[in-house]
């Protein structure tokens, strides 16, 4: 039998009720145990590991792939997300923002294009060309996007926290790459791909604070731990995974490190617990 498309945690008398939505990053493809196929989402993703650690009624509907406009609508055998929220929901955690950028897209671009230049930066400057940036342009068109996330979630869930949890630090901070097989990325477009990464996650938290809800900053305690650290310091795994992760995704030290993140949050605004 398969597992249902939603997962929750056990209930605790008088916990809080937790909706967790969101892409890939939220539901943890690859990492062990996987406990739903059609949205690669795992036991062990971010909403269960901060579920568990606030005794929380978890449903859990992260799908893999999502972009903003999934979370209305069905994803194959997976129900829209936004229709786990109810009057009832104390707190809502979304990540969000990647997929309509279309992120996987460019990373995939930047690896084509790398043997040809492997020590410059071909995928910035194809990306660039003109003075115009496609990836600038793409996370400007996205920012109305998360906007309306945020009212959608406060219309179906209005006594809810809701907290919208950005990417983690993918690329080395510093802009020095590790440009290898497994890292097939151009030495000038490192420093890139982590600008755009920073700026994704500005508009996210810009989004937030406009519309009152909180911002959580994954980036920061994941800087070191980038696609270019060895095995057991690398909490984004590369392209060729050598955990398991999904390409380019947190592995489970990189879900626990953003379920860190997201209890710090919720600390820093009073607790979680229903009062």
């Amino acid at each position: 039998m398969l597992p249902s498309a939603a997962h929750a945690a056990p209930q605790y008398p008088g916990s809080l009720d937790y909706v967790a939505l969101g892409d890939s990053y939220a539901s943890a493809p690859g990492v062990p145990e996987q406990i739903d196929p059609v949205c690669a989402r795992s036991s062990s993703n971010y909403p269960h590991l901060a579920g568990a650690q606030n005794k929380a009624h978890l449903t859990d509907v992260t799908c893999s792939g999502a972009t903003t406009a999934d979370l209305a609508v069905a994803q194959g055998a997976a129900p829209a997300q936004y229709a786990a929220l109810s009057r009832r929901t104390d707190l809502v955690t979304v990540s969000i923002g990647g997929n309509d950028i279309g992120f996987s897209a460019v990373l995939r671009r930047c690896a084509a294009l790398t043997a040809g230049a492997p020590s410059a930066s071909p995928c910035r400057d194809q990306l660039t060309q003109g003075g115009i940036d496609q990836v600038e342009q793409s996370i400007a068109a996205t920012a109305p996007k998360i906007s309306q996330v945020i009212a959608e979630i406060r219309s179906r869930a209005p006594r809810a926290k809701v907290f919208m949890v950005g990417y983690p630090s993918l690329f080395p901070d510093s802009g020095v790459g590790c440009t290898s097989p497994s890292v097939p990325i151009a030495a000038g477009d490192f420093a890139y791909l982590r600008d755009k990464t920073k700026a994704l996650n500005a508009m996210i938290a810009r989004r937030a604070k406009l519309a009152g809800a909180k911002y959580v900053d994954t980036y920061t305690p994941t800087i070191g731990h980038d696609m270019c650290r060895p095995v057991g310091e690398r909490w984004i795994e590369n392209l060729a995974p050598e955990a398991p992760a999904a390409p380019a995704h947190p592995n489970a030290q990189g879900e626990q490190a953003m379920a860190t993140a997201v209890n710090r949050a919720l600390s820093r605004c009073g607790g979680a617990h229903r009062a």
